[in-house]
């Protein structure tokens, strides 16, 4: 393959690379904001808020994130007429409620582990249940998730690539558009959109390592 074709193959991939970014970030921002909102509303002595959000936890685990896409991009607006004004929005919702369930579960369980002993001497110092929780039990608990959070940071990434499936120009929108009109060049085509993935991947592989030294030193500790 020529030095040009090459080229032309990284330019058009190049266009869709703030699409994935956008809705990476965007994603992870509020997949995160919903991970520890749900956590703690799941261990909230209301029994309705804690069913509420269990029934929310399991839909979206249990379904495909592929079908929350469409239904965002396609059925909420034909069953219920309402428009989030952009596929995009369709894309981050679809993406962020996802993960977001699968990661409340890592913020509950986090704080449930941490030694019912620090609870019990945080009651004896006559602490309230919001310092206890802000002072003695999260910054234990955020220790643990860390490394959890860093590896569906990198699963985020990946599923940012199925927003090509309702239109959304990303990487992958991209790589398919000059695939359909050089059909000789789809190997090399794909090959760098994986390697695209890879190189965006990697710094987050990086963080997650680092994440998982701290939180085994403080288990050490």
């Amino acid at each position: 393959m020529a030095i040009n074709e090459l080229s032309d193959i990284l330019s058009e991939l190049m266009k869709g690379l703030h699409i994935t970014f956008l809705i990476l970030i965007a994603s992870a921002f509020l997949a995160y904001g919903i991970a520890f909102i749900a956590g703690f509303c799941r261990l909230s002595q209301s029994k309705i808020l804690s069913t509420f959000t269990t029934g929310y936890i399991e839909l979206f685990r249990g379904t495909s994130l592929i079908v929350q896409l469409f239904w965002f991009s396609y059925a909420l607006p034909g069953l219920f007429g309402i428009h989030l004004g952009s596929d995009i929005w369709a894309g981050i919702l679809a993406i962020s409620l996802n993960y977001g369930a699968y990661m409340s579960e890592i913020v509950r369980t986090s704080i449930l582990s941490v030694s019912h002993g620090q609870t019990e001497a945080a009651i004896a110092l006559n602490m309230s249940r919001f310092q206890r929780m802000r002072i003695v039990i999260l910054p234990q608990a955020i220790r643990m998730m860390l490394p959890e959070f860093g590896n569906y940071m990198i699963h985020l990434l990946k599923a940012t690539s199925l927003v090509s499936l309702i239109g959304l120009t990303d990487i992958l929108y991209y790589g398919d558009i000059y695939r359909s009109t050089h059909l000789s060049e789809a190997p090399i085509v794909y090959l760098l959109i994986l390697l695209f993935y890879f190189i965006l991947a990697l710094p987050l592989i990086g963080l997650t390592r680092k994440f998982e030294r701290m939180a085994k030193k403080g288990v050490a500790n």
